[in-house]
């Protein structure tokens, strides 16, 4: 192969994983779901968010956080329930379909790593994840940014 940028690589590499897990969910039953909805589930996943905090989690408006709400609670992922703060503020939480998906992805997404791991040896997957972390931790000066759709 020949040389290619850094970015190139990282964004080839993420592209090929994430077709291949989006495949596999499709095919454990989930083929309603896109991968955005995953950056949802992922930003409500421990005890909810408003939809404030939704839209600042996703970087996008809070109208736009409240179409896909309003798409995943169609479809019975999520459910609106009042704000234990009380309010009219309401909060964003995941259903029991909702967590059976993020059970199921996170299965798949371990299977995916063993298969890399099978693919460029343990040692190798262990330099790179080191190495990632490394250059995330330096270039963030510690503070990583949030893992986002990047529009």
């Amino acid at each position: 192969m020949l040389y290619m940028e850094l970015t190139f690589l990282l964004g080839m590499g993420f592209q090929l994983l994430l077709a291949e897990f989006v495949r596999r969910v499709e095919a454990a039953g989930y083929p309603d779901l896109r991968p955005m909805h995953g950056y949802v589930f992922q930003a409500v996943q421990h005890g909810g968010a408003t939809g404030t905090e939704l839209a600042a989690a996703l970087g996008v408006t809070k109208q736009a956080a409240g179409h896909l709400v309003d798409e995943l609670v169609g479809k019975g992922y999520l459910r609106r329930e009042p704000h234990p703060a009380g309010g009219r503020r309401r909060l964003v939480v995941l259903t029991e379909r909702g967590r059976e998906h993020l059970v199921t992805a996170g299965r798949i997404m371990r299977e995916l790593e063993r298969e890399v791991e099978a693919q460029v040896g343990a040692q190798e997957l262990t330099r790179l994840r080191e190495a990632l972390t490394t250059l995330i931790a330096r270039r963030s000066g510690g503070n990583p940014p949030p893992l986002r759709p990047f529009w």
